[in-house]
Protein backbone atom coordinates (compact mmCIF):
# COMPACT_ATOMS: atom_id res chain seq x y z
CA UNK A 1 0.00 0.00 0.00
CA UNK A 2 2.66 2.27 0.85
CA UNK A 3 4.54 1.57 -2.69
CA UNK A 4 1.22 2.67 -4.44
CA UNK A 5 1.16 5.79 -2.16
CA UNK A 6 4.24 7.18 -3.44
CA UNK A 7 4.26 5.93 -6.86
CA UNK A 8 1.08 7.73 -7.43
CA UNK A 9 3.11 11.04 -5.64
CA UNK A 10 5.77 10.58 -8.06
CA UNK A 11 3.45 10.76 -10.84
CA UNK A 12 1.93 13.89 -9.61
CA UNK A 13 4.88 15.65 -8.64
CA UNK A 14 6.37 14.60 -12.55
CA UNK A 15 2.84 16.22 -13.88
CA UNK A 16 3.41 19.42 -12.13
CA UNK A 17 6.83 19.54 -13.52
CA UNK A 18 6.16 18.86 -16.72
CA UNK A 19 3.08 21.72 -16.62
CA UNK A 20 5.38 24.04 -15.76
CA UNK A 21 8.03 23.64 -17.76
CA UNK A 22 5.24 24.02 -20.59
CA UNK A 23 4.78 27.13 -18.85
CA UNK A 24 7.94 28.77 -18.63
CA UNK A 25 9.76 27.43 -21.74
CA UNK A 26 8.09 30.42 -24.25
CA UNK A 27 9.41 32.91 -21.42
CA UNK A 28 12.93 30.87 -22.00
CA UNK A 29 13.01 30.98 -25.27
CA UNK A 30 11.94 35.36 -25.61
CA UNK A 31 14.93 35.37 -23.00
CA UNK A 32 17.48 33.68 -24.80
CA UNK A 33 16.46 35.70 -28.07
CA UNK A 34 16.35 38.77 -26.04
CA UNK A 35 20.11 37.87 -25.28
CA UNK A 36 21.21 37.02 -28.27
CA UNK A 37 19.87 39.87 -29.64
CA UNK A 38 21.33 42.16 -27.38
CA UNK A 39 24.94 40.45 -27.39
CA UNK A 40 24.78 41.09 -31.45
CA UNK A 41 23.38 44.99 -30.84
CA UNK A 42 26.48 45.08 -28.42
CA UNK A 43 28.67 43.93 -31.14
CA UNK A 44 27.54 45.63 -33.81
CA UNK A 45 27.65 49.35 -31.91
CA UNK A 46 31.20 48.09 -31.40
CA UNK A 47 31.57 47.69 -34.67
CA UNK A 48 29.70 50.55 -36.23
CA UNK A 49 32.09 52.71 -34.04
CA UNK A 50 35.40 51.51 -35.02
CA UNK A 51 34.28 52.13 -38.21
CA UNK A 52 33.33 55.35 -37.88
CA UNK A 53 36.09 56.45 -35.71
CA UNK A 54 38.67 55.00 -38.40
CA UNK A 55 37.07 56.94 -40.92
CA UNK A 56 36.60 60.05 -38.99
CA UNK A 57 40.84 60.08 -38.14
CA UNK A 58 41.53 59.97 -41.70
CA UNK A 59 38.83 62.58 -42.78
CA UNK A 60 40.88 64.50 -39.34
CA UNK A 61 44.26 63.91 -40.73
CA UNK A 62 43.03 65.01 -43.95
CA UNK A 63 41.99 68.47 -42.91
CA UNK A 64 45.27 68.97 -40.63
CA UNK A 65 47.34 67.99 -43.38
CA UNK A 66 45.45 70.75 -46.03
CA UNK A 67 45.69 73.29 -42.90
CA UNK A 68 49.37 72.40 -42.93
CA UNK A 69 49.82 73.23 -46.76
CA UNK A 70 48.64 76.70 -46.25
CA UNK A 71 44.86 75.34 -48.14
CA UNK A 72 42.21 77.03 -45.18
CA UNK A 73 39.30 76.74 -47.32
CA UNK A 74 39.79 73.01 -48.41
CA UNK A 75 40.98 72.46 -44.75
CA UNK A 76 37.50 74.05 -43.59
CA UNK A 77 36.15 71.85 -46.61
CA UNK A 78 37.59 68.63 -45.14
CA UNK A 79 36.32 69.52 -41.87
CA UNK A 80 32.97 70.01 -42.52
CA UNK A 81 31.72 65.88 -42.89
CA UNK A 82 33.17 65.41 -39.59
CA UNK A 83 31.77 68.20 -37.87
CA UNK A 84 28.27 67.88 -39.13
CA UNK A 85 28.24 63.99 -38.12
CA UNK A 86 31.45 62.66 -36.62
CA UNK A 87 31.92 60.94 -33.59
CA UNK A 88 31.58 63.39 -30.89
CA UNK A 89 35.74 64.13 -29.88
CA UNK A 90 36.19 64.21 -33.59
CA UNK A 91 32.93 66.27 -34.69
CA UNK A 92 34.09 68.80 -31.27
CA UNK A 93 37.92 69.31 -32.84
CA UNK A 94 36.85 69.78 -36.29
CA UNK A 95 34.35 72.43 -35.45
CA UNK A 96 37.36 73.59 -33.57
CA UNK A 97 39.17 74.16 -36.18
CA UNK A 98 36.97 75.55 -38.65
CA UNK A 99 36.43 77.92 -35.97
CA UNK A 100 40.28 78.80 -36.22
CA UNK A 101 39.78 79.10 -39.90
CA UNK A 102 37.32 81.25 -39.12
CA UNK A 103 39.40 83.92 -36.98
CA UNK A 104 42.11 83.26 -39.15
CA UNK A 105 39.81 85.20 -41.45
CA UNK A 106 39.15 87.91 -39.27
CA UNK A 107 35.41 86.56 -38.58
CA UNK A 108 35.26 86.40 -34.68
CA UNK A 109 31.33 86.18 -35.10
CA UNK A 110 31.52 83.54 -37.00
CA UNK A 111 34.34 81.91 -34.92
CA UNK A 112 32.34 82.56 -31.78
CA UNK A 113 29.06 80.54 -33.05
CA UNK A 114 31.28 77.62 -34.42
CA UNK A 115 32.96 77.40 -31.07
CA UNK A 116 29.38 77.47 -29.03
CA UNK A 117 28.74 74.60 -31.76
CA UNK A 118 31.81 72.67 -30.22
CA UNK A 119 30.70 73.22 -26.37
CA UNK A 120 27.65 71.56 -26.83
CA UNK A 121 28.61 68.32 -28.72
CA UNK A 122 31.77 68.08 -26.55
CA UNK A 123 31.84 64.76 -24.85
CA UNK A 124 33.95 65.65 -21.65
CA UNK A 125 34.44 69.01 -19.49
CA UNK A 126 38.15 69.47 -21.15
CA UNK A 127 36.85 69.60 -25.03
CA UNK A 128 33.64 71.83 -24.07
CA UNK A 129 35.48 74.58 -21.61
CA UNK A 130 38.03 74.76 -24.57
CA UNK A 131 35.75 75.51 -26.78
CA UNK A 132 33.84 77.88 -24.77
CA UNK A 133 36.49 79.99 -23.76
CA UNK A 134 38.15 80.53 -27.02
CA UNK A 135 34.41 81.42 -28.08
CA UNK A 136 34.74 83.96 -25.29
CA UNK A 137 38.17 85.00 -26.45
CA UNK A 138 37.20 85.44 -29.89
CA UNK A 139 33.99 87.63 -28.90
CA UNK A 140 36.40 89.75 -26.93
CA UNK A 141 36.41 92.91 -28.99
CA UNK A 142 32.49 92.59 -29.79
CA UNK A 143 30.65 91.70 -27.32
CA UNK A 144 29.82 93.57 -24.20
CA UNK A 145 31.37 93.24 -20.58
CA UNK A 146 28.07 91.48 -19.34
CA UNK A 147 27.76 88.72 -21.72
CA UNK A 148 31.68 88.10 -21.72
CA UNK A 149 31.82 88.04 -18.00
CA UNK A 150 28.65 85.80 -18.22
CA UNK A 151 30.90 83.87 -20.44
CA UNK A 152 34.00 83.34 -18.41
CA UNK A 153 32.56 83.07 -15.00
CA UNK A 154 31.15 79.96 -16.32
CA UNK A 155 34.75 78.64 -16.73
CA UNK A 156 36.47 79.71 -13.38
CA UNK A 157 36.15 77.54 -10.12
CA UNK A 158 38.28 75.19 -8.94
CA UNK A 159 37.62 72.09 -10.79
CA UNK A 160 37.05 74.38 -13.96
CA UNK A 161 40.51 73.07 -16.49
CA UNK A 162 40.49 76.74 -17.66
CA UNK A 163 40.43 78.40 -14.10
CA UNK A 164 43.50 80.17 -14.90
CA UNK A 165 42.81 81.06 -18.45
CA UNK A 166 39.30 82.04 -17.62
CA UNK A 167 40.49 84.45 -14.72
CA UNK A 168 43.08 86.25 -16.81
CA UNK A 169 40.02 86.75 -19.98
CA UNK A 170 38.04 88.30 -17.45
CA UNK A 171 40.85 90.38 -15.91
CA UNK A 172 41.78 91.74 -19.64
CA UNK A 173 37.62 92.23 -20.46
CA UNK A 174 37.96 94.52 -17.39
CA UNK A 175 40.49 96.12 -18.61
CA UNK A 176 38.94 96.49 -21.89
CA UNK A 177 35.73 98.41 -20.34
CA UNK A 178 37.96 101.13 -17.95
CA UNK A 179 37.31 98.55 -14.39
CA UNK A 180 40.77 99.54 -13.26
CA UNK A 181 40.74 98.44 -9.88
CA UNK A 182 38.70 94.73 -10.45
CA UNK A 183 41.53 94.01 -12.91
CA UNK A 184 44.13 95.19 -11.29
CA UNK A 185 42.74 92.72 -8.20
CA UNK A 186 42.12 90.07 -10.33
CA UNK A 187 45.84 90.51 -11.83
CA UNK A 188 47.09 90.56 -8.85
CA UNK A 189 44.99 87.62 -7.51
CA UNK A 190 46.55 85.56 -10.30
CA UNK A 191 50.19 86.42 -9.36
CA UNK A 192 49.30 84.84 -5.93
CA UNK A 193 47.77 81.97 -6.80
CA UNK A 194 49.47 78.40 -7.03
CA UNK A 195 50.44 76.60 -10.12
CA UNK A 196 50.48 79.63 -12.18
CA UNK A 197 52.71 79.35 -14.93
CA UNK A 198 55.68 81.82 -14.78
CA UNK A 199 54.35 83.24 -18.60
CA UNK A 200 50.84 83.90 -17.09
CA UNK A 201 52.85 85.49 -13.45
CA UNK A 202 54.92 88.03 -15.76
CA UNK A 203 51.37 88.82 -17.97
CA UNK A 204 49.55 89.79 -14.73
CA UNK A 205 52.95 91.85 -13.22
CA UNK A 206 53.08 93.80 -16.47
CA UNK A 207 49.32 94.51 -16.45
CA UNK A 208 49.59 95.84 -12.94
CA UNK A 209 52.76 97.73 -13.91
CA UNK A 210 51.06 99.39 -16.32
CA UNK A 211 47.90 100.19 -14.74
CA UNK A 212 49.96 101.38 -11.43
CA UNK A 213 52.25 103.84 -14.13
CA UNK A 214 48.68 105.54 -15.53
CA UNK A 215 49.25 103.20 -19.02
CA UNK A 216 46.09 101.07 -18.55
CA UNK A 217 45.14 101.49 -22.16
CA UNK A 218 48.49 100.09 -23.84
CA UNK A 219 47.98 97.13 -20.68
CA UNK A 220 45.24 95.20 -22.39
CA UNK A 221 46.82 95.07 -26.02
CA UNK A 222 50.11 93.83 -23.92
CA UNK A 223 48.66 91.43 -22.39
CA UNK A 224 46.76 89.79 -25.50
CA UNK A 225 49.73 89.90 -27.14
CA UNK A 226 51.61 87.75 -24.68
CA UNK A 227 48.79 85.67 -24.13
CA UNK A 228 48.81 82.43 -26.07
CA UNK A 229 45.55 79.80 -25.37
CA UNK A 230 46.78 76.14 -24.10
CA UNK A 231 45.96 72.64 -25.97
CA UNK A 232 44.99 70.05 -23.15
CA UNK A 233 46.56 66.68 -23.24
CA UNK A 234 45.75 64.41 -25.82
CA UNK A 235 44.51 61.64 -23.74
CA UNK A 236 41.83 63.46 -22.69
CA UNK A 237 39.97 63.04 -25.90
CA UNK A 238 40.16 59.44 -26.20
CA UNK A 239 36.95 57.78 -26.58
CA UNK A 240 39.14 54.77 -25.44
CA UNK A 241 42.24 53.70 -24.72
CA UNK A 242 42.75 52.06 -28.13
CA UNK A 243 41.25 54.63 -30.36
CA UNK A 244 42.18 57.94 -29.03
CA UNK A 245 41.77 61.10 -31.51
CA UNK A 246 44.40 63.16 -32.39
CA UNK A 247 46.14 65.88 -29.89
CA UNK A 248 43.95 69.27 -30.26
CA UNK A 249 47.32 71.31 -30.10
CA UNK A 250 46.28 72.61 -33.31
CA UNK A 251 42.74 73.00 -32.19
CA UNK A 252 44.08 74.58 -29.31
CA UNK A 253 46.11 77.38 -30.95
CA UNK A 254 48.68 77.73 -28.50
CA UNK A 255 51.50 76.36 -25.89
CA UNK A 256 51.97 78.63 -23.07
CA UNK A 257 49.73 77.15 -20.16
CA UNK A 258 48.87 73.74 -19.74
CA UNK A 259 45.03 73.42 -17.73
CA UNK A 260 45.30 70.88 -15.10
CA UNK A 261 44.86 66.84 -16.07
CA UNK A 262 42.55 65.95 -13.12
CA UNK A 263 39.12 65.57 -15.36
CA UNK A 264 39.08 61.77 -16.32
CA UNK A 265 38.25 60.96 -20.33
CA UNK A 266 34.62 60.06 -20.85
CA UNK A 267 31.33 61.82 -21.76
CA UNK A 268 29.09 60.86 -24.57
CA UNK A 269 30.23 59.07 -27.85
Amino acid sequence: MVDFVEEVEEQLRAERYNALARRAAPWFVVALVATILGWLGVWGFHVWRDRNLGAASVAYDKGVAALASGDQTGGYTDFAPIAKDGPAAYRTLALIQQGNIRMMAGKAEEAAALYDSAARVAPNVILGDLARLKAALALMDSAPFPQLQTRLSALIGQKKPYDLQAREALALARLQVGKLREARNDFNALTLTLGVSQSMRARAQTAIALIDSGQAAVAGSVVRAAATLPPPSASIFAPSTSQAPPSAGAAGGGEADSPPSSESPGGEQ
